[in-house]
């Protein structure tokens, strides 16, 4: 039997930290290594040298659950050898799946649902002492089985350390955050921030929640109300990272759009502004936020404030977009505004009013167009260079989907001309309204056809609109090393130019599905959601394009991966020497060649 690890070790473990699913996902990992490295925890890419494991969880697809309920089950295999383990599952798996995923795995000590992350540190030191605690219980048992017969035979049982924080139905019972007593604003505004923590580019939490109940969706229940964090707290946050170098923020939000502070109604407790509840959206005759007025920040004032006030981002991006709610206001102030970016991750779901009134999307295929058309209209200029992408989301084979229902759904995809789309099959979700109520009654194959079928016309436009590059000069933020080049180094055991650059020197590499971050592609399969954009977290490689692999002749040279102000990814080669110096800079790639998924050019 191996011998119990000290208590001192014990009490500050190695961490390792593994992500799935979206980019609110991926900046809660970011704050909560932020909150435990200051409580003096270290951090491990490699989760056979942890003392600690957690993983970061997604409950929108049942695939991302499934990964985790694997994961779970090897931990509980190397526990019996290894009981000072402390596993941690956080986020929205913990939150739906309640105290009852421990009595199925006892293997997991901690569970922290995503509204109670502020309070990690404290839950992890108890679960670490507590481990410890039956670390000694084990050992005394050990010899008591070696000494009587009687319990030589017993079965060795995994026991919980049992920290549990979960939000359950609190978030929707009070009128105000106040009276909630809720401290997860702190986690945001504790944010630890150095030039080496990132390669340029950063994620803003501007909302939390929603209100929109989607009846094939669990971010409401597993998330919580909308909430709207203190304008000047996400300034102040913007100002921060433009002071450590980051250049590119992008501000999240499952309804981004939704985004509203009321100052009349503002709270302060123990000197800090609280976050605030969502109110229902109203808009105007004009499109705009109906409480929009003088005590009011709205999201179009939000913008413009950023812009204004923090002119070291150079790219401001949001998402994602609820589209009924999206107010000409907003899109006036990206029009006058230089450094918004001229892209928009507004979901569909299908193409089929009787889908959308099934799904409880809110809105019918005409008032989708209506908001396209209008969006278009205002931020449409590719003849100053300033055109407008949009990306959506669609889900196949829905209950009900006929095939009348699916061909609508291909015209949507034709009259939206999306830059790119994410496109899944329908799995039902434990708790969703569709999961009670509505049987997942079309065939997997049925589904798996469609889904192809609208994959393959998405893949078409996706390659018309970038055809519209070729010959032309893209401003492309660069991002990392493409997936290709990283591969390749692994390949070889040599270090990918730029990588020291893309995960900084101490700085954690989080690994989001169990692929390492900061690599750029190193993402392609994380998860799209309705409510939060995925886009920016895949990085797809076209590993049978001939002409992708033209870079391997030339040993001297590094594949770098960027993306444009449209959100359009761009590939190009630099010399090894400067690749590093590169990643986090916005530089200027002449188009001479493009894909459907990508544009591949030089730099001028």
């Amino acid at each position: 039997m191996n011998a119990p690890l000290s208590f001192a070790f014990m009490l500050r473990p190695t961490v390792y930290l593994e992500t799935f699913g979206c980019q609110m996902n991926e900046l809660d990992s970011e704050l909560v290594v932020g909150s435990l490295r200051a409580m003096g925890y270290s951090f491990t890419p490699d989760a056979s040298a942890a003392g600690v494991v957690l993983y970061n969880t997604c409950s929108v697809r049942e695939h991302a659950e499934q990964k985790v309920w694997s994961r779970l089950g090897e931990l509980a295999i190397r526990k019996l050898e290894q009981p000072g383990l402390v596993v941690g599952v956080l986020g929205c798996m913990a939150e739906r799946e309640g105290a009852a995923l421990i009595k199925r795995m006892p293997v997991v000590d901690i569970m922290v649902g995503p509204a109670e992350l502020d309070k990690l540190p404290s839950l992890l030191d108890n679960a670490v002492r507590t481990r410890a605690s039956i670390v000694a219980d084990e050992a005394d048992a050990a010899v008591a089985r070696l000494t009587s017969p009687m319990l030589a035979s017993e079965e060795r049982k995994l026991r919980s350390a049992d920290q549990v924080a979960l939000q359950g139905a609190t978030s929707r019972r009070t009128t105000t955050l106040a009276a909630a007593a809720d401290q997860l604003e702190m986690l945001d505004l504790s944010r630890a921030v150095s030039p080496d923590d990132h390669s340029g580019s950063a994620y803003v939490r501007i909302t939390r929640g929603c209100n929109k109940f989607c009846t094939y969706c669990v971010v409401p229940h597993t998330r919580g109300a909308e909430v709207h964090r203190p304008p000047e707290h996400i300034i102040d946050e913007c100002k921060r990272l433009a002071d450590a170098g980051v250049l590119e923020v992008t501000l999240l939000g499952q309804t981004v759009n939704h985004y509203r502070f009321e100052h009349g109604s503002a709270v302060t407790i123990g000197g800090v502004i609280q976050p605030q509840k969502g109110r229902v959206y109203k808009k105007t005759a004009d499109h705009a936020d109906a409480y929009a007025g003088e005590r009011v920040t709205t999201f179009a004032d939000l913008l413009h404030q950023i812009h204004e006030r923090v002119p070291a981002i150079k790219r401001l991006r949001f998402v994602t977009s609820y589209p009924r709610s999206f107010g000409n206001d907003v899109l006036s102030v990206i029009k006058a505004s230089p450094r918004i970016c001229r892209y928009l991750h507004v979901p569909a779901q299908s193409g089929s009013d009787r889908m959308l009134t099934a799904m409880n999307r809110g809105y019918t295929v005409e008032e989708y167009f209506e908001f396209l058309d209008r969006a278009r209209a205002f931020l449409h200029e590719p003849e100053i260079s300033r055109p407008l992408t949009v990306a959506g989301d669609i889900i196949v084979g829905f209950p009900g989907e006929t095939e009348e229902d699916h061909q609508a759904t291909a015209a949507l995809l034709r009259r939206a001309r999306y830059k790119n789309c994410f496109i899944f099959k329908y799995s039902s979700r434990p708790g969703t309204v569709a999961d009670d109520k509505l049987p997942d009654d079309i065939p997997d194959e049925v589904k798996r056809r469609r889904n192809s079928e609208l994959l393959a016309l998405q893949n078409e436009i996706s390659a018309e609109i970038s055809a519209e590059y070729a010959g032309t000069t893209v401003d492309a933020f660069v991002q990392g090393v493409s997936r290709r080049d990283e591969k390749k180094a692994r390949r070889t055991g040599a270090a990918a130019p730029g990588a020291t650059k893309a995960t900084p020197s101490g700085a954690i590499t989080l690994t989001i599905g169990g692929r390492a971050m900061g690599v750029s592609g190193a993402e392609d399969e994380a998860p799209s959601t309705c409510t939060v954009d995925a886009s920016h977290i895949h990085n797809p490689v076209l590993t049978n394009d001939p002409a992708n692999h033209h870079a391997d002749e030339h040993a001297e040279t590094v594949q770098l991966s960027a993306r444009t102000d449209g959100d359009l990814i761009v590939f190009f080669d630099a010399p090894a020497p400067a690749a590093t110096a590169l990643i986090g800079r916005i530089v200027r790639v002449r188009i001479d060649r493009t894909t459907n998924l990508a544009l591949h050019g030089q730099t001028v």
